[in-house]
Protein backbone atom coordinates (compact mmCIF):
# COMPACT_ATOMS: atom_id res chain seq x y z
CA UNK A 1 0.00 0.00 0.00
CA UNK A 2 2.90 2.40 0.69
CA UNK A 3 4.36 1.40 -2.96
CA UNK A 4 1.16 2.57 -4.29
CA UNK A 5 0.70 5.99 -2.20
CA UNK A 6 3.98 6.56 -2.92
CA UNK A 7 4.19 6.17 -6.76
CA UNK A 8 0.58 8.20 -7.11
CA UNK A 9 2.45 11.15 -5.26
CA UNK A 10 5.44 10.63 -7.68
CA UNK A 11 3.15 10.92 -10.47
CA UNK A 12 1.36 13.96 -9.33
CA UNK A 13 4.67 15.19 -8.81
CA UNK A 14 5.85 14.52 -12.06
CA UNK A 15 1.95 15.90 -13.62
CA UNK A 16 1.99 19.09 -11.57
CA UNK A 17 6.02 20.00 -12.66
CA UNK A 18 4.96 19.42 -16.10
CA UNK A 19 2.12 21.59 -16.47
CA UNK A 20 4.13 23.92 -14.73
CA UNK A 21 6.11 23.89 -17.73
CA UNK A 22 3.84 23.67 -20.30
CA UNK A 23 3.39 28.06 -20.72
CA UNK A 24 6.82 28.67 -20.58
CA UNK A 25 7.49 26.09 -23.80
CA UNK A 26 4.76 28.15 -25.69
CA UNK A 27 5.99 31.49 -24.66
CA UNK A 28 4.97 34.15 -27.16
CA UNK A 29 6.53 33.36 -30.80
CA UNK A 30 8.20 36.68 -32.01
CA UNK A 31 7.41 36.14 -35.46
CA UNK A 32 9.39 39.39 -36.70
CA UNK A 33 12.45 38.10 -35.46
CA UNK A 34 12.31 34.57 -36.57
CA UNK A 35 11.34 35.74 -40.24
CA UNK A 36 14.59 37.94 -40.32
CA UNK A 37 16.70 35.17 -38.54
CA UNK A 38 15.44 33.02 -41.27
CA UNK A 39 16.21 35.49 -44.10
CA UNK A 40 19.71 36.73 -42.46
CA UNK A 41 21.04 32.38 -42.38
CA UNK A 42 19.04 32.32 -46.01
CA UNK A 43 16.58 29.61 -45.18
CA UNK A 44 14.14 31.01 -47.30
CA UNK A 45 16.37 30.00 -50.23
CA UNK A 46 15.39 26.12 -50.27
CA UNK A 47 12.33 26.42 -48.07
CA UNK A 48 9.10 28.50 -48.57
CA UNK A 49 6.13 28.90 -45.36
CA UNK A 50 3.00 27.23 -47.50
CA UNK A 51 4.69 25.86 -50.72
CA UNK A 52 7.84 22.88 -51.19
CA UNK A 53 11.24 24.39 -52.91
CA UNK A 54 14.29 22.38 -52.17
CA UNK A 55 13.29 21.81 -48.90
CA UNK A 56 9.80 21.08 -47.49
CA UNK A 57 7.49 23.48 -46.72
CA UNK A 58 7.54 24.79 -42.68
CA UNK A 59 3.65 24.33 -43.13
CA UNK A 60 4.96 20.11 -43.67
CA UNK A 61 7.36 20.24 -41.60
CA UNK A 62 4.71 21.52 -38.61
CA UNK A 63 2.32 18.83 -39.67
CA UNK A 64 4.75 16.17 -39.81
CA UNK A 65 5.87 16.94 -35.85
CA UNK A 66 1.98 18.26 -34.62
CA UNK A 67 1.99 16.70 -31.42
CA UNK A 68 5.00 15.15 -31.18
CA UNK A 69 6.79 15.79 -27.71
CA UNK A 70 10.14 15.84 -29.24
CA UNK A 71 9.09 18.14 -32.09
CA UNK A 72 11.34 21.09 -30.77
CA UNK A 73 14.22 19.12 -30.30
CA UNK A 74 14.13 17.24 -33.28
CA UNK A 75 14.23 20.42 -35.10
CA UNK A 76 16.26 22.18 -33.22
CA UNK A 77 19.19 19.12 -33.53
CA UNK A 78 18.93 19.43 -37.47
CA UNK A 79 19.06 23.52 -37.83
CA UNK A 80 22.66 24.03 -35.61
CA UNK A 81 23.87 20.08 -36.04
CA UNK A 82 25.24 20.07 -39.63
CA UNK A 83 23.11 16.25 -40.14
CA UNK A 84 22.61 15.01 -43.84
CA UNK A 85 19.02 16.42 -45.77
CA UNK A 86 17.50 14.41 -48.34
CA UNK A 87 16.40 16.93 -51.24
CA UNK A 88 13.33 15.43 -53.78
CA UNK A 89 16.03 14.22 -56.46
CA UNK A 90 17.66 12.15 -54.31
CA UNK A 91 20.57 13.54 -53.32
CA UNK A 92 21.74 14.75 -49.53
CA UNK A 93 24.07 17.39 -48.26
CA UNK A 94 24.68 18.94 -45.00
CA UNK A 95 22.04 21.03 -43.85
CA UNK A 96 23.33 24.54 -42.74
CA UNK A 97 23.78 25.80 -39.38
CA UNK A 98 21.40 28.70 -38.31
CA UNK A 99 23.78 31.26 -36.89
CA UNK A 100 23.15 33.51 -34.45
CA UNK A 101 23.99 36.86 -33.05
CA UNK A 102 25.48 36.44 -30.12
CA UNK A 103 26.82 33.01 -31.78
CA UNK A 104 24.82 29.73 -30.41
CA UNK A 105 21.59 31.84 -28.94
CA UNK A 106 19.64 29.30 -28.14
CA UNK A 107 16.73 31.63 -27.53
CA UNK A 108 16.92 32.90 -30.86
CA UNK A 109 16.96 29.25 -32.62
CA UNK A 110 13.93 28.47 -30.22
CA UNK A 111 12.02 31.33 -31.16
CA UNK A 112 12.47 30.48 -34.91
CA UNK A 113 11.87 26.39 -34.65
CA UNK A 114 8.49 27.78 -32.56
CA UNK A 115 7.65 29.47 -35.35
CA UNK A 116 8.27 26.77 -37.72
CA UNK A 117 5.68 24.40 -36.13
CA UNK A 118 3.50 26.93 -35.77
CA UNK A 119 2.57 27.24 -39.42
Amino acid sequence: MKKIVQSVLNFALVGSAVLLLVPAAHAAIDEEAAKALARQNKCLTCHYVAKDKDGPAYKKVAEKYKGKANAEARLIEHITSGEKAKFPDGHEEEHKIVKTSPPKDMEQIKNLVDWILAQ
